[in-house]
């Protein structure tokens, strides 16, 4: 790791190969927590490459458990993180409308880092019990809509990082790997990110793929659509920026979006919108999302279509069934 490191601060980079090559030494445990931290503090002062970026996740996906779902079209929504803005689990509640709508989601999530509440810690605190039983999670997105994919279990080289990452609690380049690595492999991906040159590095990385995909970001910072400022979207078909107005009928401020103090607030806000019982402000922006999911799915024409679709999914009570009956399948 030290030659790793001294090549680091003559602000070398690396090849996706390079990278590829350190991140298996990682998995297999040859650097203590101190290299670790050191490594990851490294991307804390300067970009991430693309070509370090492919490596890193080549390196994860070779070692990953992979899940199969009989060839299921479906759709992940996920953020990277890191935004420091502390809102409530907009993209883990928007899974569940897609799914009322119709829609197919394998969502791939961790517990917070750089966030009071992760996918994971909501979902496990709401009765999810993690797995990756092929079977298990096949039946809950056939009967839900909807599985979860918690990170630890199909990512076991990430269980040596896991640890310096708690520790340091600040969005670390792992942050940004998440979204790329989906052990679904799913075809349709709408992912949030902290920044607008991350946008365009996961825009340069997807136009390789041949993945339906909207990178979305808030120009105001958030990793999602949140309806506090504009939104630059990139898809397949290029970028634009929307308002709030075009996105979700109108402009919310950063306090109608919070998310609680605790794990625990964070999944009684979150319950509470499912059940049709949040504000004018939390419903937008989760049925924002959950449209931009829908068209990145491609069950309508329109964004506008996919919007009107997402509100009857929140209002009809179809979104919290899908909910239910996942919960209900759990043993």
């Amino acid at each position: 790791m030290k030659k790793i490191l001294n090549y680091l601060f003559e602000h070398k980079t690396f090849t996706r190969s390079a990278a590829k090559e350190i991140l298996m030494g990682i998995s297999k445990g040859m650097y203590n927590e101190s290299e670790l931290a050191a490594f990851m503090t490294v991307y804390l002062m300067r970009s991430i490459t693309v070509e370090e970026l492919l490596g890193f996740r080549d390196a994860l996906l070779e070692l990953c458990i992979p899940v199969n779902l009989n060839g299921y079209d479906v759709l992940d929504i996920v953020g990277t993180g890191g935004d420091g803005k502390n809102s409530f689990n907009i993209s883990t509640l928007s899974c569940f409308i897609v799914a009322g709508a119709g829609g197919r989601v394998a969502k791939h999530g961790n517990v917070g880092v750089s966030t009071i509440s992760g996918a994971s810690n909501l979902m496990e605190t709401a009765g999810y019990k993690f797995k990756n039983d092929d079977a298990k999670l096949r039946t809950e997105l056939e009967e839900s809509g909807v599985c979860f994919l918690h990170a630890p279990l199909f990512h076991p080289a990430l269980k040596n990082v896991a640890g310096v990452r708690r520790q340091l609690g600040i969005r670390t380049f792992f942050n940004v790997l998440g979204p790329l690595v989906n052990p679904a492999f799913a075809q349709h991906q709408l992912i949030g990110v902290y920044s607008l040159e991350l946008a365009r590095v996961y825009n340069y990385l997807f136009q390789q793929t041949d993945k339906q995909y909207a990178i979305v970001h808030s120009l105001d910072g958030y990793d999602e659509i949140s309806l506090t400022s504009d939104t630059r979207v990139i898809t397949n078909k290029g970028e634009k920026d929307w308002t709030p107005e075009q996105l979700g009928k109108r402009k919310v401020f950063p306090e109608d979006i919070y998310g609680g103090n605790s794990i625990e607030e964070a999944a009684k806000i979150f319950m509470k919108i499912l059940k049709g019982e949040g504000t004018w402000a939390q419903n937008a922006v989760v049925m924002a999302n959950a449209a931009m999911g829908l068209h990145t799915l491609g069950k309508y024409p329109t964004y506008e279509e996919c919007f009107l679709a997402a509100v009857e999914s929140l209002e009809s009570g179809a979104a919290h069934n899908s909910f239910k009956k996942l919960i209900s399948l759990q043993s």
